[in-house]
């Protein structure tokens, strides 16, 4: 059998054909088999979401990816709001069993305080971090991360890997988690971040490098008469 990509990513009602476009880029350009698993709480039966900041339904439940993978292996996790532009096999193969996750290591300020759905947009240490992670879910540091952990654990916590410590965080080209708007257009972007709002929204749909996003949801409707 051929190896098999899982890949964990973000849904929200909200934005749910943001979920199927950033599928379709992934399944249109990948060299190997993929298993998607939509992060949806519906789905997520032993963990009861307690936080009260949230800006979308995934937000802390990302965390879980390891435990939805019976921390075992590896797979990748993706906020919806995203368009991969190569074979997702690349980012695949940056797996580095040295280290618990790898990341983008964003280090930068917002452009604007006031995102997609009017949510607040702040400033925090290692933002954007956890958009994009390749878990290696074997790892033993993990094992905490249970539902009850993550639904009883804050923001600041978890966004921050703060049950790592910074040698556990391996570095990810930052191609790999490119920030449409925050960061100038780059054609070279292996993985589009429409962070601070997927073109699917109005106001989002004519800004920097929304045109790729517009292009694989066409695609996405070929054979819808």
């Amino acid at each position: 059998m051929s190896e098999v990509i899982k890949i964990v990513v973000g849904f929200d009602q909200r934005e749910a054909v943001a979920y199927h476009v950033f599928s379709q880029s992934i399944i249109e350009k990948s060299s190997l088999p993929i298993t998607f698993i939509p992060l949806a709480i519906n789905t997520l039966k032993g963990y009861t979401e307690t936080h009260t900041d949230l800006s979308n339904d995934f937000i802390y439940s990302r965390f879980l990816t390891p435990y939805l993978c019976n921390f075992e292996g590896w797979a990748i996790f993706a906020d919806g709001d995203m368009i991969c532009q190569t074979d997702i096999k690349e980012l695949w193969d940056l797996k580095d069993q040295s280290k618990a996750v790898l990341v983008v290591k964003h280090n930068y300020q917002t452009k604007a305080h006031k995102k997609y759905l009017g949510n607040i947009n702040e400033n925090y240490p290692k933002k954007n971090w956890s958009s994009l992670v390749l878990w290696n879910c074997s790892h033993p540091k993990h094992k905490i991360l249970t539902p009850n952990f993550i639904a009883n654990q804050t923001g600041k916590y978890l966004h921050r890997f703060s049950w790592l410590d910074e040698t556990d965080i391996g570095e990810l080209p930052i191609e790999w988690n490119w920030l449409a708007i925050e960061y100038p257009p780059n054609e070279a972007s292996k993985l589009i971040h429409y962070t601070l709002g997927t073109p699917c929204f109005d106001t989002y749909r004519e800004t920097e490098m929304a045109s790729y996003w517009l292009k694989t949801h066409k695609r996405a409707l070929e054979g819808f008469e």
